[in-house]
């Protein structure tokens, strides 16, 4: 009975003929649309607001994203809005809608943040400087499109940087309080298949097999973190940053609880380490290390222009992030100023 659908997307995607194969699909079945393309890397209050605005004006009553984590955490909040009203500011934290968001189908092209199918959703606040992390059940979407073929076309360096992003998930989510067995089975296989297969993904771009298990791995890892949540804390351009900040705060994390660095080490395929956990942990942190390099990702924070005077502000922000509630230990503002100084 759905009549009318926005098509959430990012000029980029509309400029080289990618959504065009959406459009003719939606043409050929009878179901008219419209297109908002407004949405940029780390999508904005403003952004998610001009979205709202097309939707309502336009009789909306399904929400279609098109791309990787930018356009699905849009159309999530252009959706939540278009139902429960208000601003984004509103749903900062944990289950703050009260209502379900309109249908959302997301349609992927990237292997890392797994927006298409988990509860977060991350706008950035353009007034206070402050990356929301809106974390609701309701903003699931209703179905979620993976398919490798629409992931070829990503350069080396959005392919290292999701790929890396998907690692992050896995690793946090295993280590996070409240996992489970469930989420763990999901995070170990998805940490193999990245180690095996982003390599390969980022040589060739055009290799389906390691496209396919990318499209697997960053899934599972969605799967993971979707229930076992995230512990670290990511305040500047997510997953290049993710990548430059895993080993730093994974040292940290691995005073706490350095026996859970033995599984990840066999899933990396280090069973030579048996069960010994410092060996573990050594191994973990220099591979994750090595990966970085190889793939091209920056040495530090400083190459990504982050800058010592805004490290109050960092860690401020931080502090009350809702996806560092589950870190495996809960560092003091002294410890998270010294973490983003060592990266």
């Amino acid at each position: 009975g759905l009549t009318k659908a926005l098509i959430v997307t990012d000029k980029v995607l509309v400029k080289v003929g990618a959504v065009d194969a959406l459009t003719s699909l939606l043409e050929e079945t009878g179901i008219t649309f419209c297109v908002y393309d407004g949405c940029e890397p780390n999508p904005t209050r403003g952004q998610v607001n001009d979205g709202v605005k097309i939707a309502k004006a336009n009789g909306c009553d399904l929400i279609i994203s098109f791309g990787g984590g930018s356009p699905h955490d849009c159309a999530k909040a252009i959706g939540m809005l278009c139902t429960n009203g208000g601003d984004c500011r509103d749903y900062e934290g944990v289950d703050k809608s009260t209502k379900p968001m309109l249908p959302l189908v997301a349609v992927n092209t990237t292997a890392g943040t797994a927006a298409e199918m988990t509860r977060f959703c991350i706008i950035t606040d353009e007034e206070r400087h402050v990356k929301m992390a809106i974390v609701d059940w309701r903003l699931m979407p209703t179905m979620a499109v993976n398919d490798p073929k629409l992931m070829v076309g990503m350069p080396k360096s959005l392919t290292a940087a999701t790929g890396m992003d998907a690692l992050t998930h896995c690793i946090e989510a295993y280590l996070s309080t409240i996992s489970n067995p469930v989420t763990d089975a999901n995070a170990l296989h998805g940490i193999k298949l990245i180690a095996t297969f982003l390599p390969k993904a980022v040589e060739d771009g055009k290799n389906m097999k390691a496209r396919d298990m990318m499209a697997y791995a960053e899934f599972l890892a969605g799967m993971a973190f979707n229930s076992a949540s995230l512990g670290a804390y990511y305040n500047a351009p997510h997953g290049v940053c993710n990548a430059v900040l895993l080993p730093v705060v994974q040292a940290y994390n691995a005073m706490y609880v350095p026996e859970l660095f033995i599984d990840i080490a066999h899933a990396m395929g280090y069973i030579e380490v048996g069960q010994d956990k410092d060996q573990a942990v050594a191994i973990v942190l220099k591979s994750i290390k090595d990966l970085n390099k190889k793939l091209g990702i920056p040495k530090n924070i400083k190459e990504l222009g982050a800058k010592p005077e805004d490290f109050p502000t960092l860690v401020a922000n931080a502090m009350k992030d809702a996806c560092g509630f589950t870190n495996p230990h809960q560092p003091t503002k002294e410890e998270v100023l010294e973490l983003f100084q060592a990266a």
